[in-house]
């Protein structure tokens, strides 16, 4: 799979409540809630090395507002404003130097109350930078990865409310990531309750098929940042986007797939369960949008500035 980047993850500092501490100093109570109940929420955020020589975070707005979407969904209070994260985000980047890398806001139930009610526990809320390459590998990015699918189900959209990035339900993803990957994968494809595609265990998941690119409706896959804005690149390119079911043999099938996330980016997949995927390697429409995603990151594609949030 390539350099896993988020091993030995290190830093110079860490905000943590309104504060700036040393990155060894950022610790909590054993007792806090979230540690053992999973109650939180976080984000996942990417800054970017431009081609003007200026760093940009991708869509900082969106991910912060989605962060207290999350925390609205599970009745927690973020104690903090959206402007205060967003520059907060910004500045851990600058404080530990830099000029790329991934962004963990997180918002936890502190120490207090025990027991499955948080009564008025504190709502606590760090951010996290650190240098991150490709997620799934750079091969992976370039060749494509095989995944499987998944003997565990996505959550069901009314046992936990499926669009919060909710620390406790990737208990499901990372189920089915480890299983995948004893089993000889890079990745699983995880179906929901009625048997249909969902997405991946980090990732939303798009097929092609004459020309055609179809991705999964939202009622049961997580409002990806990248997936909305691989929808809206892929129509200026002239394709059509359908978000529609998809069935497990759709993906047999498929000319081509790939994953979309802050973390994966735009990574294709050349096989699913033994199956090869098209021409079992990157596909040209994969190959088209991941090159149209690293252009807008990254300001080759001045159009769409409006997505950079400049360090």
């Amino acid at each position: 799979m390539g350099k896993n980047a988020a091993k030995g993850v290190t830093g110079k500092e860490i905000w943590i409540d309104g504060e700036w501490v040393d990155w060894d100093q950022a610790n909590v109570h054993i007792l806090t809630h979230t540690l053992h109940y999973g109650l939180g929420v976080f984000e996942g955020i990417r800054c970017y090395a431009g081609v003007d020589g200026r760093s940009s975070v991708f869509r900082l707005p969106e991910h912060i507002q989605r962060l207290f979407d999350s925390a609205k969904i599970n009745l927690m209070e973020i104690p903090f404003s959206q402007d205060e994260l967003a520059e907060v985000t910004l500045e851990s980047l600058r404080r530990n130097d830099l000029a790329e890398g991934y962004i963990r806001p997180l918002a936890f139930i502190g120490d207090g109350a025990m027991g499955l009610h948080p009564g008025d526990n504190p709502v606590r809320v760090a951010v996290i930078a650190w240098e991150w390459g490709s997620y799934l590998g750079d091969e992976g990015v370039e060749r494509g990865i095989r995944a499987k699918i998944s003997t565990f189900a996505r959550h069901h959209v009314n046992a936990k409310m499926t669009n919060g990035k909710t620390c406790g339900d990737y208990v499901n993803s990372i189920l089915a990531k480890r299983e995948a990957l004893l089993d000889g994968f890079d990745e699983a494809i995880m179906l929901d309750t009625q048997g249909l595609v969902s997405e991946c265990t980090g990732e939303n998941i798009f097929v092609v098929r004459n020309g055609k690119i179809k991705t999964p409706p939202l009622y049961s896959v997580l409002d990806g940042i990248t997936r909305d804005s691989m929808i809206e690149v892929a129509r200026r390119c002239g394709y059509v986007v359908e978000e529609s079911q998809i069935t497990r043999d759709d993906l047999y099938v498929a000319d081509e797939i790939f994953l979309t996330g802050t973390a994966a980016e735009v990574t294709p997949i050349r096989e699913v369960d033994y199956r090869t995927i098209g021409e079992g390697k990157r596909g040209p429409v994969s190959e088209e949008l991941q090159k149209a995603f690293f252009d807008i990151v990254t300001g080759k594609d001045a159009r769409y500035d409006r997505w950079r949030s400049f360090l």
